[in-house]
């Protein structure tokens, strides 16, 4: 048996492409690979094409099933595995994706029905939530505020004013949808006056206008995984906005932004800090400690460290969420020059300048390089 293709390289898109994004590429495809337009040799490449473009949509435009399949690949929407009525559920999401199609050619709006009304999914939401670089390295359990919506107590979810209720639409007759006639197509579209709803609401209730739904906020568990980079977003499946007509609700998704650390800098799993060192450990060399995420950690300085030196400290960065072994840290020594000197300590050191030229080059094999460079440079 053929290995079956990645959805999302099948349709084209990155994996964290939205709902729209997924659409316009399905729609494209859907139309270069439709039978009717590819006759001849081509007929059997294409139609083979098109069934696997609008498998791919069926996943991907799922909320439910994108989650099994971007969990566990395709073992996780295998149509074998699924329970009764799984061929039906297959057809009906076909059917809705490829009635958006001609919906969108000929003025339609996105939707697929359900109880003779049209169905809407709701919209995705997104939250930025900023962390330290301990918590990410880590991970932590949090807790976000995020909008909400509840039945409405005036009118109990009718949308009505209470002591009245909604009317049955006399242009769709309630069923949400009017039939279009576009030359040789006949096309539904969303009722204009009832916007798929199937009813009429002549006197709104006064606390949700209409709605039948009021918002509010609740609070939402969020597990942040340990290693997780800036930039990268957790997808809360359901928390997004409700959807219409009993459409499903869209999903939430939380986008983590990294706070500047006050010493390190991340660069994928490994981390980098300066560390200053002073003039004499430097020229004489010892031992320093060095700051981590975890802790404090020894590096051994040895004699003459020059400015700009880098140590490595194996295992002392962050384990990513897809590494198998944690980064590495990267300690950059920088060598402070004293400030302040009193006269005696002036002295000092003029004295230590004069012994250390009658020494000659050895003393200073960096500037006696960059002597010897200049002069084949300028001089030459």
């Amino acid at each position: 048996m053929a290995t079956k293709r990645d959805y999302y390289e099948i349709l084209g898109v990155p994996k964290n492409a939205g709902e729209d994004e997924i659409k316009k590429a399905y729609r494209k495809l859907a139309m270069k690979y439709h039978p009717d337009r590819n006759q001849g040799d081509a007929a059997k490449s294409a139609e083979e094409k098109f069934k696997e473009a609008k498998e791919a949509y069926e996943m991907l435009s799922d909320g439910q099933k994108r989650a099994a399949y971007d969990q566990y690949g395709h073992a996780g929407v295998d149509p074998n595995m699924r329970g009764p009525g799984a061929g039906a559920e297959g057809f009906g999401g076909f059917a809705e994706a490829f009635g958006d199609i001609f919906g969108d050619m000929f003025g339609g709006q996105r939707g697929g029905q359900r109880g003779g009304r049209q169905v809407y999914r709701g919209s995705d939401l997104s939250y930025a939530m900023e962390i330290t670089l301990e918590e990410a390295a880590s991970g932590k359990d949090a807790q976000i505020r995020i909008p909400s919506w509840d039945n409405c107590d005036t009118c109990h979810g009718s949308g009505a004013k209470p002591g009245t209720s909604p009317k049955t639409c006399g242009t769709c007759n309630g069923s949400g949808v009017v039939q279009m006639r576009q030359g040789f197509f006949s096309v539904q579209q969303t009722c204009p006056h009832c916007r798929g709803t199937g009813k009429i609401i002549a006197e709104p209730c006064a606390t949700c206008h209409g709605q039948g739904k009021v918002k509010t906020q609740k609070t939402l568990e969020v597990k942040i995984p340990a290693g997780i980079d800036d930039g990268m977003r957790i997808r809360s499946t359901g928390n997004g906005e409700p959807g219409t007509n009993g459409g499903p609700p869209g999903d939430l998704y939380i986008e983590i932004r990294t706070r500047k650390h006050d010493i390190f800098e991340r660069d994928g799993d490994d981390l980098h800090c300066e560390v200053p060192v002073s003039f004499i450990t430097a020229a004489l060399g010892g031992e320093i400690e060095v700051p981590t995420l975890v802790g404090k950690a020894a590096i051994d300085i040895p004699e003459g460290t020059q400015a700009g030196k880098q140590f490595r400290l194996r295992g002392k960065g962050i384990k990513g969420i897809r590494a198998s072994y944690p980064g590495d840290l990267y300690c950059h020594i920088v060598v402070e020059t004293p400030v302040k000197l009193t006269e005696y300590q002036r002295k000092l050191l003029r004295e230590l300048e004069e012994s250390l030229k009658k020494g000659g080059a050895k003393h200073s094999p960096s500037t006696e390089s960059w002597t010897e460079r200049l002069k084949r440079s300028f001089f030459s």
